[in-house]
């Protein structure tokens, strides 16, 4: 796995061993970040990496211009290695690393908010259908959740839903900060 565009553009990324992770592909995460890029500029954006596994969204976030990136991973191994990649990529000053269950993270944030909002989880997770109700709040004005998910969930119509688009699998779903949804 690799940092696939800006600053760090082609920097290996460490990942664990065995399936621990079900990092998403290069292919996917090049999609997220256009589907971003066309909404919103990078440039001194906070962000949210929940279900962080290696960091590779928000490290690629980071790659691309913005400022701070908070990831979240319940599994101390593989939140290790989200840090190892932050320090060898010498970010490592601009991340904080929670080892804690992303959803209750989201539930107790208090008044933390965050430009961009990436949320990978389980597709088996019970509550993945309540996320974008429980995160959307989450986003700061102009703010941007991208979930990934499986075909079996449908999101039109939830709330901040803007649009879902399938790679394969893997389905993205785009949700903006209430102030900004159409």
């Amino acid at each position: 796995m690799r940092i696939i565009g800006g600053t760090f553009r082609g920097r290996k990324l460490f990942v664990p061993k065995g399936l621990a992770t079900r990092p998403a592909t290069d292919r996917v995460r090049e999609s997220i970040f256009n589907l971003i890029r066309s909404r919103r500029s990078f440039d001194g954006a906070t962000v949210l990496d929940l279900f962080a596994g290696t960091g590779s969204l928000g490290l690629e976030a980071l790659s691309r211009g913005a400022s701070v990136a908070t990831f979240v991973e319940t599994r101390r191994g593989v939140i290790r290695i989200a840090r190892k990649n932050a320090v060898h990529l010498g970010v490592e000053n601009r991340c904080s690393f929670y080892q804690h269950d992303a959803v209750r993270f989201a539930r107790t944030s208090g008044t933390r908010r965050y430009d961009l909002v990436f949320a990978d989880p389980p597709y088996e997770l019970e509550v993945l259908p309540d996320l974008p109700a429980m995160l959307v709040p989450l986003l700061n004005e102009g703010g941007l959740l991208l979930l990934e998910h499986d075909r079996r969930l449908k999101f039109d119509g939830a709330v901040g839903w803007i649009e879902s688009r399938a790679y394969g699998r893997t389905i993205v779903s785009i949700f903006a900060s209430n102030e900004a949804a159409p």
